[in-house]
């Protein structure tokens, strides 16, 4: 339902602005929710015992999502635009692709994103305002990567799980490594699993173009290498909470994180694009469950 109402949130505006609010995926929502997530993990865990996560911090940091996944997805489509071409089934429709919209008016349009962005960034603290910054060339290099190597799921992972460094040092004013860490780890992994399995969707095209993925370095052995990538997040979520004396609802909730990978992996089919796609989406819930378990074992 949400992914709908978000369609049809952009299918209303006016046509000048479809394009662009299309070129920033408003119509698909779910990748906006997989970059805010790692944010609230750290915003949660940084909070004070037996407090709420800061609701001002969530809120900018939703803000901040909404505008760097639309910055990230600006940057791929400009770097791809020939490549969408030549996908039919689902990027040739894409606003630079189609030329809905000119190179030249992306461009200006990336800057407008990137500036709101920026005003985002200023309102945190000076160790945080240069954290953020040093992101900034994960965030324009990553859409190169399937060109280069099988492993463009992991330069995601690191530009995707920016936040949860950025998250804590907002609250702290610096990171506190021994917890930073492993949550930036087990973020990393997470976004191997599903972003491996979005992939799949993909698999014909990218050999037909001639772009990698861990899609197609793990072929048929995709399941072990998610089950692997699966149980690293699960023991770095472990190691995280017990750095910073999280208590039992938090476990339970990584616990519950565990059982939903493993259904999301025993139940994959790497040959339906259209279960790829709902398999993907679910990781929404993975986070969710996963932030509700740090501020109940906050509490």
């Amino acid at each position: 339902p949400r992914n709908f109402s978000a369609a049809e949130l952009v299918r209303a505006a006016p046509a000048v602005l479809q394009p662009y609010l299309r070129l920033m995926r408003l119509h698909q929502p779910a990748g906006t929710w997989l970059l805010y997530l790692p944010c609230t993990w750290s915003i949660g865990l940084a909070a004070a015992p037996g407090c709420l996560p800061d609701w001002r911090m969530l809120s900018l940091f939703g803000v901040g999502a909404v505008l760097m996944r639309g910055a990230g997805c600006t940057i791929n489509d400009m770097w791809d635009r020939d490549y969408d071409r030549q996908v039919v089934a689902r990027t040739a429709s894409r606003p630079l692709a189609a030329g809905d919209i000119s190179t030249f008016q992306s461009l200006v349009f990336l800057g407008g994103q990137l500036s709101l962005a920026l005003c985002v960034l200023l309102c945190l603290n000076y160790y945080s305002i240069i954290l953020g910054a040093a992101s900034l060339f994960l965030v324009i290099t990553y859409p190169l990567m399937k060109r280069i190597t099988y492993w463009p799921q992991l330069v995601l992972g690191f530009t995707f799980n920016w936040g949860a460094l950025l998250g804590w040092s907002a609250i702290k004013g610096s990171c506190e490594w021994s917890v930073c860490l492993p949550l930036y780890f087990a973020g990393v992994m997470w976004t191997l699993v599903y972003d491996t399995i979005y992939a799949h969707q993909d698999k014909r095209d990218d050999i037909m173009i001639g772009v990698k993925s861990t899609a197609l370095q793990f072929k048929e052995d995709t399941k072990q290498w998610l089950s692997g990538f699966s149980l690293a997040m699960l023991l770095s979520l472990c190691v995280a909470g017990m750095n910073c004396n999280q208590t039992f609802p938090y476990y339970s909730a990584v616990a519950a994180v565990g059982a939903h990978l493993a259904h999301q992996i025993y139940t994959l089919d790497i040959d339906k694009p259209e279960d790829c796609w709902k398999k993907f989406a679910s990781n929404r819930t993975v986070g969710i469950l996963l932030f509700i378990g740090i501020v109940l074992g906050n509490l």
